[in-house]
């Protein structure tokens, strides 16, 4: 399981949000470039950026920020925000942004997803994010009448290659992530599912690791101190524990 952690960007910033609300936001460091190579001293194999102020307006914003980061680090980062057309992933996986991460357009235009998927395999990822089961778009400021689950299942049909399913009422609460519907993801999509929301103890990812998830993103709980990276990935390589 893939230990992977978490850069939300808004107004060049690193922010973390709670339960997604944009109003309740708490700024960790004014410099995200700093925080990323921070991540990839302490031994991250992967790096996940959330354009934030592009998700709520629809086209990326921090593009300047993402590409510093992009050229500072040699790690592969994903990047997830504001990603709607096929001339945005061109574009950022020509900065060697390594997986491009589709959110609100797999509910709204799922013709395209299915081209991506279908140009660019593994580079794309779609992004899942429930609120009570349901999934929510444009930066989690709307609610639509879709189950996570349902989606996940029309994305395995169009060709995805994997899931990101973030929990919006855990994500960012240092909480526990929703193990029961973490399993329903993995039982029932059949792809690989990567983990978000809630995660705050070592012992969350022991659980999700038994669940069979591939990868699992940390955000707040590494800003906070309540997970240490470098414990965490040390698990990730303990034989036994969460590999």
């Amino acid at each position: 399981m893939e230990i992977i952690p978490a850069i939300d960007i808004r107004g060049g910033r690193c922010v973390r949000l709670y339960q997604g609300d944009y109003s309740k936001e708490t700024v960790f460091s004014e410099d995200p470039v700093a925080v990323a190579l921070q991540w990839q001293t302490q031994g991250a194999r992967w790096l996940h950026l959330v354009d934030l102020d592009g998700a709520a307006r629809g086209e990326p914003v921090n593009l300047p920020t993402i590409e510093a980061i992009v050229n500072r680090l040699s790690i592969s980062i994903e990047v997830g925000g504001g990603i709607r057309d096929k001339g945005t992933v061109t574009r950022l996986l020509g900065l060697g942004v390594k997986r491009v991460i589709l959110g609100t357009v797999a509910v709204d235009d799922q013709r395209l997803v299915a081209e991506l998927c279908q140009e660019f395999g593994e580079a794309i990822v779609v992004a899942i994010d429930a609120r009570d089961g349901y999934v929510a778009t444009r930066g989690w400021l709307e609610g639509t009448s879709v189950t996570a689950l349902e989606l996940a299942k029309s994305m395995a049909a169009l060709g995805a290659r994997r899931i990101i399913y973030t929990d919006i009422k855990r994500d960012g609460t240092l909480t526990e992530p929703d193990f029961d519907a973490i399993v329903r993801m993995v039982k029932g999509v059949g792809l690989p599912i990567i983990a978000a929301g809630g995660i705050s103890r070592l012992e969350h990812l022991k659980r999700l690791k038994e669940l069979g998830v591939e990868g699992a993103i940390i955000g707040r709980a590494l800003y906070t101190g309540d997970i240490d990276l470098r414990q965490a990935l040390q698990l990730q390589s303990d034989e036994g524990a969460v590999c």
